[in-house]
């Protein structure tokens, strides 16, 4: 089977997945449900992080609210950039159950490049496996980001006030399927200071929950024997923040300060009867994978946006953990 990690669903209904060689994903179960934990978590961790900051991206592209049933609708990319040390790690910077030992002593994330280490584990019990790590995919990765596309549609309510909604159904393939679904609200603060809302200024106070779900099934060829093999990723992210705008004409230039932070999940369910002692004993794993995240950041955004009658082109660029780059165009009215 080849080997694939997920890397982002979008809501236009596209999910990368990259290819692996025969050796990699499933294989790192041979060192047992506590080590391959132990790395697959150091392996998969900037995917699962990047994703909860590129999901959190693009919510806003001016701080002005619309009148009432005003509305946009946004199609836009956000990249979280990986960070150059989340690229590799060390074996020798975890802690494991049983003897691992590794050649070379580093690996690629699924976020880096280069040779994957070749991995010897020997149980408490003396068995013996062999293994490699999976490949990095960074050449696949435009800006070694991970991406988050994005379609959304804002609706003006009363008192200034924005309804923003991302969303879809669950849609994929027979392997793969996934859905997603984020709501925020944007408030116009200007309405608050008197004769100061007649200036191009606006500032405003956005909050925002993003959650997708994706089910990945990984037994229709799988390299390792057993039954209900498959994959859940669950991810949530949120944002809270303050943002201003200078709105002209022809030009927005907008910013915010704010948090953003959530949470990843990461299930391998089904068993696994994994081969130890060159195949003369087998070993039988339920549920071998267990991995959770909750990254978080202080974030502070920078943009400006191109306006031609209701048509819109933006892009900024986010300082935090994983900083983010969003782009797009918007059809806005009212």
């Amino acid at each position: 089977m080849k080997k694939r990690i997920l890397i982002c669903f979008s809501i236009l209904a596209s999910i990368n997945l990259f290819a692996q060689d025969d050796d990699g994903f499933e294989a790192v179960i041979t060192a047992g449900a506590a080590d391959a934990n132990t790395l697959m978590g150091a392996y998969i961790a900037p995917a699962m992080e990047g994703l909860v900051y590129s999901m959190s991206g693009g919510w806003y592209h001016t701080a002005k609210t619309h009148k009432k049933l005003g509305f946009d609708i946004t199609i836009g990319v956000n990249a979280a950039m990986v960070p150059s040390e989340k690229e590799m790690f060390a074996f020798a910077d975890l802690n494991f159950e049983n003897t691992i030992t590794a050649s070379p002593g580093v690996t690629p994330t699924v976020a880096g490049n280069g040779t994957p280490a070749e991995v010897t584990v020997v149980a408490q019990d003396g068995d013996t496996g062999t293994f490699t790590m999976p490949e990095g995919v960074k050449d696949d990765l435009p800006l070694n980001a991970m991406p988050a596309p994005t379609l959304q549609a804002s609706v003006g309510l009363v008192y200034d006030t924005d309804l923003m909604i991302r969303a879809t159904p669950k849609v994929g393939s027979d392997d793969v399927k996934g859905s997603l679904f984020g709501v925020g609200l944007k408030h116009n603060l200007m309405q608050y200071l008197g004769p100061l809302d007649k200036l191009p200024l606006n500032v405003s106070l956005l909050g925002a929950f993003t959650t997708m779900n994706v089910d990945y099934d990984i037994e229709d060829g799988s390299s390792i024997d057993g039954t209900g093999q498959a994959a859940e990723f669950k991810l949530n992210s949120y944002t809270v923040q303050g943002i201003a705008s200078l709105d002209f004409p022809f030009i927005s230039i907008y910013g915010g300060l704010g948090y953003t932070g959530g949470k990843s999940e990461l299930n391998v369910l089904g068993t696994y009867t994994v081969e130890y002692n060159a195949g003369t004993e087998t070993t039988t794993l339920v549920d071998p994978i267990a991995l959770s995240y909750s990254p978080s950041s202080v974030r502070a955004s920078l943009g400006a946006r191109l306006n031609l009658a209701f048509f819109k082109i933006y892009a900024d660029y986010t300082v935090q953990e994983y900083s983010n780059l969003s782009a797009g165009i918007a059809f806005s009215f009212r």
